[in-house]
């Protein structure tokens, strides 16, 4: 599956421990990325800089749902689940 362009919820909804160009402690959860752009893009995709949890999620069905909405209810509804 591809990422559904302009989405971003994987940019937004989870939390990110791990330094990211210009968020050197990573993000919180709910919190955008630094790196997604106004149209929800990733500057660093593709790219050395991007954090290995970044390169490392792949887009679903189940986790992208049928729209951006959808896609940020499973992302805040995962991060809540896997809270420590």
């Amino acid at each position: 599956m591809q990422c559904r362009p302009g989405c971003g919820a994987c940019c937004i909804a989870p939390s990110i421990s791990s330094p990211i160009p210009g968020m050197p402690d990573g993000k919180p959860a709910g919190v955008r990325c630094i790196q997604l752009t106004e149209d929800n893009r990733c500057k660093l995709f593709n790219m050395p800089e991007r954090p290995r949890v970044c390169v490392a999620l792949r887009p679903s069905a189940e986790m992208c749902g049928a729209n951006a909405a959808e896609a940020l209810a499973y992302l805040y509804a995962l991060e809540q689940a896997t809270r420590p």
